[in-house]
């Protein structure tokens, strides 16, 4: 008997402490979907409330499509550029780097914010000093842990904050989309520095300004692009730039890495030739006008394994350029990793330390384009 009162104890105990784990169980669950309902999540999906209830993710949607991406407006991409409007763009870059002075109080009396949710130096310091360099002042952050974001603030009330301080806003971020999100929640004009794996607006013009100023024109070139182009934004924006000037691409990549047919669809659609490899050898670089090579982003994978197994599989020696074209140009958005050696940087085909420089140059003629400043006044 005094067996069986001891057994029924426990049993309620048994019982208490089942009910007990399940409630803590419904209160960890409770407080994971407040969270996801009113904060936004700094590396995962994140939803982004908007008055009309747009919900931007990283798993989503991609600005909806690349014509979705900015450029040096808030509503324009880089297709949407007219050859003229991209003309005028180089011209000015080239006014700039040939008149500095003249530039000099451009954005005298001007506040822009550089918000840089992701990690950049190129990027970042270019368009910084772009600004410095026209009169202008910089406000911004160059990590998002630092700011409200880590709290739980949310990129449109971050956006709606700074607008209150600035007269451009000048973002990256790490969710496809959130460039032209932000374009929809301020009328602070908003220069996209790159969103996720989607669009790099400005390096595409700097990359367009280096074709053009070593090659002469940006017409029936052969460019062949080596690497990341699964991830690698500034691939992706570049076939959109050179849409315009009917060239034939190389896309150069592993199984794992290669051409999105988001991109290849594009070509498709506007009748750019290409064609896809997985070999790198000097029969393709001997075809090639613009080389542009790109690294294998960390960053962007899930599964390191995956990583590991490709990190290296493109390596561009200097040797491996002794037959190609004496037009050669060697890109590169940077940074460098393995995929270009250190031998390869002598060569006069070598550009894109040059490139990045350029940058600085066509990031200026950007931020006069968004702000309406004319090179005649």
């Amino acid at each position: 008997m005094a067996r069986r009162t001891k057994d029924n104890v426990w049993d309620k105990f048994s019982r208490i402490g089942v009910i007990l784990v399940l409630l803590y169980v419904m209160f960890i669950i409770l407080g994971f979907a407040v969270r996801l309902l009113f904060f936004s999540d700094e590396r995962g999906t994140s939803i982004i409330p908007e008055g009309n209830g747009v919900v931007a993710s990283a798993e989503g949607t991609s600005a909806q499509s690349t014509a979705a991406s900015e450029t040096a407006t808030t509503n324009e991409n880089i297709l949407d550029l007219s050859v003229e409007e991209l003309d005028e763009l180089i011209a000015t870059a080239n006014d700039i780097i040939a008149n500095p002075k003249k530039y000099s109080e451009k954005c005298r009396g001007l506040k822009l914010a550089t918000l840089f949710f992701e990690p950049s130096t190129r990027t970042r310091l270019s368009f910084e000093t772009a600004v410095n360099r026209l009169g202008g002042r910089v406000i911004g952050f160059s990590d998002a842990s630092t700011t409200s974001s880590s709290k739980g603030e949310t990129l449109k009330d971050t956006i709606l904050m700074v607008s209150n301080y600035v007269d451009l806003i000048i973002m990256r971020h790490h969710l496809e989309g959130a460039a032209r999100y932000a374009s929809e929640v301020t009328d602070v004009p908003i220069i996209n520095a790159g969103d996720g794996a989607n669009q790099h607006p400005s390096q595409t013009m700097l990359d367009l300004y280096s074709i053009r100023k070593t090659q002469g024109k940006l017409d029936n070139l052969t460019i062949t692009m080596v690497g990341d182009l699964k991830y690698g934004r500034t691939v992706h924006s570049l076939i959109v730039g050179m849409s315009h000037f009917h060239p034939t691409f190389h896309f150069v990549a592993p199984n794992e890495l290669r051409m999105p047919d988001e991109q290849k669809n594009f070509c498709d659609k506007h009748g750019l030739k290409y064609e896809e490899h997985t070999d790198f050898t000097e029969d393709i670089i001997n075809q090639t006008d613009i080389l542009y090579m790109t690294r294998v982003q960390r960053e962007r994978f899930t599964d390191l394994e995956e990583y590991e197994r490709v990190k290296n599989v493109y390596i561009l020696r200097n040797d491996m350029l002794r037959n190609s074209r004496e037009n050669l140009r060697i890109l590169h958005p940077l940074p460098r990793v393995n995929e270009i050696a250190y031998d390869v940087d002598d060569n006069p085909k070598a550009y894109y330390i040059q490139q990045a420089r350029n940058g600085l140059f066509a990031r200026q003629a950007i931020i006069c384009e968004v702000l309406g400043i004319s090179i005649d006044e």
